[in-house]
């Protein structure tokens, strides 16, 4: 499937915003807004399809390193959009009636602050180069924070008590590449944008796409839905992804679990693809062919 974006190169902040700048073009019914900035300023794009009640939020780009998560949904906006346009039908779903009756929303790149601080080194950190610098020691490869070196999917109040007693255990406890929550939740503007859309946006269900592993998570706490295992096999099985559970330091602080422990609705980690992060950008068209009907099904389940 050709796309508006070369899905064989590393994909930044630039790329994010010439790509959103041609879907906008190709596709009039596509609407595309900010929910807020990043902390250097950098736009954090929201896509909004349909009418009528929202059904789901999907986000990536929250870790830096994992920028082929925002690929893979810029891809399937595009891919929406294309089936929207024609009438056509995607894994069983009628994309035109589903959209008249439905509203869905992508959030492609939390963290473009982050993915560029990766890609391209301290220079794209403006004021905070100097820190980043510092506490890079000058390797970006391992880079998953945001640029005040704090790691966003650590940075929502789920456990965050739980999350700081074990950051210290693992001697972290300060701004870093990443694994540090912050010093209280949603200390960071990223993450403070995401939770104002869903306080302000009735979602019912979200799902949190990052790499690697081919996993997929679905509990948190006693507020997690009863029907969400359920839905987790479903999801999992339509694109043969595991279904587990998190543990140690990633089963705390994270979005999906703010949201079930906030809403008490379903919340979704899937771990796209298997390797070593950064998955290389021409494993985008392979993991996305696998992961499709999962996306798909995300929108009506």
């Amino acid at each position: 499937m050709a796309t508006v974006f070369n899905d064989r190169a590393p994909f930044g902040a630039s790329e994010l915003r010439e790509t959103t700048h041609k879907l906008q073009q190709h596709y009039a019914f596509l609407r595309t807004q900010t929910i807020g900035q990043s902390v250097l300023g950098r736009p954090l794009f929201l896509y909004l399809l349909g009418q009528g009640p929202f059904k789901a939020l999907y986000v990536s780009g929250v870790h830096a390193l994992e920028y082929i998560t925002s690929m893979l949904l810029v891809r399937f906006t595009e891919r929406l959009c294309a089936c929207a346009e024609t009438g056509g039908i995607l894994h069983g779903l009628d994309v035109t009636l589903f959209l008249a009756e439905h509203s869905f929303a992508i959030l492609p790149m939390l963290n473009p602050d982050g993915v560029e601080i990766h890609l391209h080194g301290a220079q794209t950190a403006g004021p905070a180069a100097a820190t980043v610098l510092r506490l890079s020691g000058g390797n970006f490869s391992t880079w998953q924070a945001n640029a005040r070196g704090v790691d966003l999917n650590h940075n929502f109040d789920a456990g965050f008590r739980i999350l700081k007693q074990q950051e210290a255990q693992h001697g972290i406890h300060g701004p870093g590449p990443g694994k540090f929550g912050g010093y209280y939740p949603e200390s960071e503007r990223e993450t403070r944008a995401l939770c104002t859309l869903c306080r302000r946006t009735s979602f019912e269900k979200t799902i949190a796409f990052h790499s690697q592993g081919e996993e997929l998570y679905w509990h948190y706490g006693p507020k997690t839905p009863p029907d969400a295992c359920q839905m987790a096999m479903r999801l999992g099985n339509s694109a043969g992804y595991a279904v587990k559970n998190p543990t140690g330091m990633a089963a705390h602080g994270g979005f999906k679990d703010w949201f079930i422990q906030t809403f008490a609705r379903p919340g979704f980690t899937v771990e796209v693809g298997k390797g070593r992060n950064p998955l290389p950008p021409e494993a985008c068209s392979a993991i996305y062919e696998k992961l499709e009907p999962m996306m798909v099904l995300g929108l009506h389940l």
